[in-house]
């Protein structure tokens, strides 16, 4: 047992030292640094809560090395910063897989005094797509049940094999660290690459949920946006939106997942109860 022991104890060793080579720290706040990651060549990602100046931002790579970092973009609703620098570190080795609730899992973080640091755990609790309360969506719900430092937020999560699962945050959820899914950094990388943000649709009305004489739901609108999309289409004030792109909508997480689903710009038809008369509106 003792040996069997020491050989785990010996792969995690190499795990983390494989994988760190991909991990840097991140130098854009007051006090103390992040971490980020490799991603792609010359592109790495980090924890957008963690990016508080736009300007002189550094990172100290796997060599010790520190070099300058240019701010590409970031999205605040997936709590994900992108960064431009000049190395030819490789990027990490994406996991194919989602994981498992019981799967071992790594965070690795790095500091310019310490180098990489690691802490151990399991993933707690998986499920699907997963609306952030910044509103933003993760692509799957990955629960962290292990000790995040300060400075890990930003850090890789890896498998037992060494496969970067996601990034580490610690401020989607009130209950844990979170993973980033890796499906979902990609995602939110190409958005940023090809525009310097994620647009995200929207309406310009203020909603709040309510029950219609026939036990059905839907959203009166409280306030309106000037020249906003939906003041446009002729929407009022007191209006009950019933169904939008085909869909019945019942609170404001199913007014977000209708538009994730359309391009910025792009008409959807809507279903607007005023009065009595159900009515069909463009928005």
């Amino acid at each position: 047992m003792a040996n069997e022991l020491a050989a785990f104890s010996n792969e995690l060793a190499v795990v983390v030292e494989r994988a760190g080579h991909g991990v840097v720290a991140v130098h854009a706040r007051p006090r103390f640094s992040s971490s980020g990651v490799f991603w792609r060549p010359g592109i790495v990602v980090t924890a957008e809560h963690t990016i508080r100046r736009e300007e002189e931002i550094t990172v100290t790579l796997p060599d010790g090395k520190n070099v300058p970092a240019t701010l590409a973009g970031s999205d605040p609703g997936t709590d994900l910063a992108v960064l431009k620098v000049d190395s030819t570190q490789a990027p990490v080795t994406r996991a194919t897989a989602v994981p498992l609730p019981g799967n071992l899992a790594l965070t690795l973080g790095r500091s310019e005094d310490s180098g990489v640091n690691a802490t151990m755990g399991i993933i707690s609790a998986v499920s699907g797509s997963w609306r952030t309360w910044r509103g933003g969506r993760l692509d799957h719900y990955i629960r962290l049940d292990l000790t995040l430092y300060p400075g890990s937020s930003g850090g890789l999560v890896v498998n037992a094999a060494g496969e970067a699962l996601g990034i580490a945050t610690s401020v989607l959820s009130r209950i844990a660290g979170l993973a980033i899914p890796a499906s979902t950094i990609d995602r939110v990388v190409d958005e940023i690459l090809a525009r310097g943000r994620v647009a995200r649709g929207y309406l310009g009305v203020g909603l709040q949920p309510v029950e219609l004489p026939d036990h059905q739901k839907g959203l009166i609108v409280l306030s309106l946006e000037h020249e906003g999309p939906a003041a446009k289409a002729g929407v009022l004030i007191g209006d009950i939106l019933t169904s939008l792109g085909g869909s019945n909508v019942g609170d404001t997480d199913d007014i977000q997942a209708v538009l994730e689903g359309h391009a910025v710009g792009q008409s959807i038809p809507a279903g607007v109860s005023r009065g009595e008369s159900p009515k069909p509106s463009q928005s």
